[in-house]
């Protein structure tokens, strides 16, 4: 079967019978993939009771279902698992926490933690209560964990 270079969405073939199953299936994953998000994770175990069309994402020492599957996206069908591989520069929202993970290549970061300022010798209230207000908003949207 012939499938799209990015996510290996699989493509109708000319003169193909049940077309529609090839179509729902791709369907299927960009309903996952458009605007990611996943339910939690990194984790090993898939939820005892996944409701149709969650996502989460597949931890090291993956179980059951998800063995050898480490790092992908699960989502979950009436027709079972799905999984898709992520790319070099995927994001998805975690909606358990409401962070951002980005897959760098070869793992999904989390973002980093920043401090507000503190220390030095001349010491600016105005520049550090505008820099911890900043911090606050990245974090508010998931770029950052204020810490």
């Amino acid at each position: 079967m012939t499938t799209t270079p990015r996510f290996s969405l699989p493509l109708l073939a000319a003169a193909q019978a049940q077309k529609e199953v090839t179509h729902n299936e791709a369907l299927t994953l960009i309903d996952a993939l458009i605007h990611a998000a996943i339910e939690a994770g990194p984790q090993a175990e898939p939820p005892v009771e996944p409701g149709d069309g969650g996502c989460w994402l597949v931890g090291a020492g993956a179980t059951d279902d998800w063995a050898g599957k480490e790092g992908m996206l699960a989502i979950r069908t009436a027709g079972g698992w799905r999984f898709v591989a992520p790319r070099t520069g995927m994001r998805v929202a975690r909606l358990a926490d409401g962070k951002w993970l980005r897959f760098d290549g070869s793992a999904w970061v989390e973002p980093m933690a920043i401090t507000g300022p503190a220390g030095g010798s001349t010491i600016d209230s105005e520049a550090r209560s505008v820099i911890a207000a900043l911090i606050l908003l990245l974090g508010a949207h998931g770029l950052l964990i204020s810490g």
